[in-house]
């Protein structure tokens, strides 16, 4: 039974792991979408922690703006708050609001 628990576990954790580092891959490709630098908005969002090497990662796997599909900013705030970074998406927010 621990052998079965723990299996379930890992793969909570893995499937966990994928969903972030997706969430991140998202935000990444919005920003570069938006000529804005995904660490520089992260900072505004988070000023007391440095940023994570996650994101480093992700912004790695983002494509010129030219090559990607478009995100939705209501896509973008919707996944972000659904991993609770309330604060990233009101400074999205905040950002798109200063470019219009």
């Amino acid at each position: 039974m621990k052998d079965e628990q723990k299996e379930l576990e890992k793969k909570m954790t893995d499937s966990y792991m994928r969903d972030t580092s997706a969430m991140i891959l998202i935000f990444s490709q919005w920003c570069v979408n938006h000529d804005i630098n995904p660490e520089a908005l992260y900072k505004e969002a988070y000023p007391e922690q440095s940023i994570p090497q996650e994101l480093k990662n992700m912004q790695a796997l983002t494509v010129p703006k030219k090559e990607a599909g478009e995100i939705p900013v209501e896509t973008l705030l919707n996944v972000l708050m659904a991993f609770d970074n309330e604060q990233l998406a009101f400074a999205v927010q905040n950002r798109i609001g200063n470019k219009q």
